[in-house]
């Protein structure tokens, strides 16, 4: 019953702390100081998605308190973001014109399927499958779809019109060749928002630099007429609350977009978990990332019925909100009610906000997106991690605006040099070192070994991919000591075992036994023990043939070697082998 609770009312665990009114003012003023950030931030994504902007508020309520309520993370701040702003317009672009109410439906009900998807693989405990994102590819299409974004927002800095193809690059080259018929009213807006938003965040953290460029720009574009001089200005925004309905599903529609729904899914969990993760070890907090993608599921599907468009976390409010205090979810419900009075009360203020501040806000966000000395480390750290970032970055921005396919090819590519790693582990023949410890030949080419044995380590699971290459291994090294009859394989490195490698071991024994040479193993995993005993291949190998250590295996073959030499055979890999002591006995 506690887990049932944990997983479907979660918000119980910590409700009851907003009675303390230490807790209720630390979440109300960080809830105030999220939504601060959050009204104009939402308006400026709501556009990178290619809705009106007042579709960011919608989706900057409901979500919102769903998200917290059902969620595991107490500071994380849900609702539109950057990446998912551009992948939702990336996605939707392809079927209908943007901006047309064709588009609008559609981005609700993508909406809805990115929370199904959300809510099914927590549902099912099944947030693992958010690893086939590797952090590489993570980080080269993060860089990607950081330039793109940035990018898209010139036209409105410049004020001039960018056109919309199938080559994202085209695009912002026609609109470089604009630039002569800059608008300079729009110029200078855009401008002077950037430095106040850039100027704050340096030298005065503390004040809310979006708020301060929105609200400073929106009085001087009422003030001057800006709208009267050709500046394009946010207009005319509803009042009130979105009205609550069901998508307008279709079975084609629901075909078409499912693909993108579950990449987005996957985008936008791994933006969310990260964040939520990064504060966690700051605040001590535990983390269920089944339980958010429940949360962010819920927030995405509760969020569809009252028109709001996907949503995911946000690291920047993410941020402000724990920088802020916030102790509880608390926080994120105060955030939405502040988005309520907005949509209730304050939408006539936001008439006159000029289009290129809310492009200002957008690129001065995702600035921080853009982070190459990552990708750089990745190569580093890894190779083949390095060239899964890179490939990434390169077919995001070849493939803008379709995004979904840079990502798709970088996880593959991922996936596939994964496997490419793996086919060929480290197989090393080993010999005894001078502390006693058993140490691969190749690495120490003076150690001791011995004619009638082969010791092998394997360094690598034993599946389909690399069966070939052990089978290989394994003979090749016979074939350089014809004279062993015993052969140690050193399993401490064999983490799981499937069918092929089940069958290939089976063959490899049997062809050595036939020629003589009885097949030995140490330090093999219950998980393969298990499989070993489920195919029968453990009776085939012989109990006698199976040790918890490389030294007892060596010991129990030199007891048979003992008895078949009548006496004792001594040799550098026996376990206490002591050359100087031979060297006496022999002297003697």
């Amino acid at each position: 019953m506690e887990a049932l609770k944990q997983r479907f009312l979660p918000f119980l665990d910590w409700i009851g702390q907003v009675r303390d009114p230490k807790v209720f003012r630390a979440d109300l003023i960080a809830g105030i100081t999220v939504a601060l950030v959050l009204i104009p931030q939402s308006m400026a994504y709501a556009q990178l998605a290619g809705l009106p902007a007042y579709y960011g508020l919608y989706a900057s309520f409901l979500p919102v308190i769903v998200a917290s309520l059902w969620g595991s993370s107490a500071q994380l701040a849900t609702g539109p973001v950057a990446v998912v702003s551009l992948l939702t317009a990336s996605t939707l672009a392809a079927y209908v014109t943007i901006g047309s109410d064709e588009f609008i439906a559609m981005a609700i009900v993508l909406a809805l399927l990115v929370g199904v998807v959300q809510f099914l693989l927590g549902l099912f405990r099944l947030g693992v499958i958010v690893n086939f994102l590797s952090h590489p590819v993570i980080l080269g299409f993060t860089n990607a779809a950081a330039l793109i974004i940035g990018l898209s927002q010139l036209n409105k800095i410049f004020g001039v019109t960018k056109p919309r193809s199938e080559f994202f690059a085209n695009d912002i080259y026609e609109v470089i060749l604009q630039i002569p018929d800059t608008h300079i009213p729009t110029l200078i807006m855009g401008v002077t928002a950037i430095v106040i938003m850039w100027s704050l965040k340096k030298y005065i953290p503390k004040v809310p630099g979006v708020l301060v460029a929105v609200a400073l720009t929106t009085v001087v574009s009422w003030y001057f007429g800006f709208q009267q001089h050709g500046g394009q200005v946010v207009g005319e925004i509803p009042e009130g609350l979105p009205s609550l309905s069901m998508p307008q599903l279709s079975w084609d529609m629901v075909v078409k977009l499912l693909p993108s729904a579950f990449v987005i899914s996957l985008v936008g969990f791994m933006e969310a978990i990260s964040i939520a993760k990064a504060m966690a070890s700051k605040s001590k907090q535990h983390i269920d990332p089944n339980q958010e993608l429940i949360g962010q599921g819920l927030a995405n599907m509760v969020g569809s019925l009252g028109q709001s468009y996907p949503v995911s976390g946000s690291f920047s409010r993410s941020a402000v909100n724990f920088n802020a205090g916030a102790v509880t979810g608390m926080s994120a419900v105060f955030t939405a009610l502040v988005v309520l009075i907005t949509l209730l009360f304050l939408t006539p203020l936001l008439f006159h906000l000029p289009q290129a501040v809310l492009a200002a806000v957008i690129m001065m966000a995702v600035f921080g997106l853009i982070n190459f000395k990552a990708i750089k480390h990745a190569w580093q750290a890894n190779v083949h991690d390095g060239l899964a970032a890179i490939v990434t970055f390169i077919a995001t921005l070849a493939f803008a605006p379709h995004l979904d396919n840079g990502i798709m090819l970088g996880a593959g590519l991922a996936i596939v040099l994964f496997l490419y790693r793996t086919m060929k582990p480290r197989v090393a023949i080993l010999g005894r070192y001078k502390d006693g410890t058993l140490r691969d030949v190749s690495v120490n080419p003076d150690l001791g070994t011995d004619e009638n044995i082969l010791a092998i380590r394997y360094d690598g699971s034993l599946y389909f991919a690399n069966v070939s290459f052990f089978e290989d291994a394994i003979l090749e090294a016979q074939a350089h000591k014809p004279e062993a009859h015993f052969t140690l394989i050193v399993g401490d490195g064999i983490n799981q075992l499937d069918a092929s490698g089940e069958e290939v071991l089976h063959h490899v024994i049997s062809r050595l036994r036939n020629n003589g040479i009885t097949v030995v193993f140490s330090g093999l995993k219950k998980q393969v023990l298990d499989t070993l005993e489920r195919t029968g291949l453990r009776k085939t190998i012989g109990e006698e043939n199976i040790f918890p250590t490389a030294d007892q295996a060596l010991e129990s073959i030199y007891l048979q070697l003992d008895a078949a030499a009548g006496g004792p055979v001594f040799c550098s890999l026996r376990p206490g082998y002591d050359p100087d002591a031979e060297y006496k006995r022999a002297d003697s």
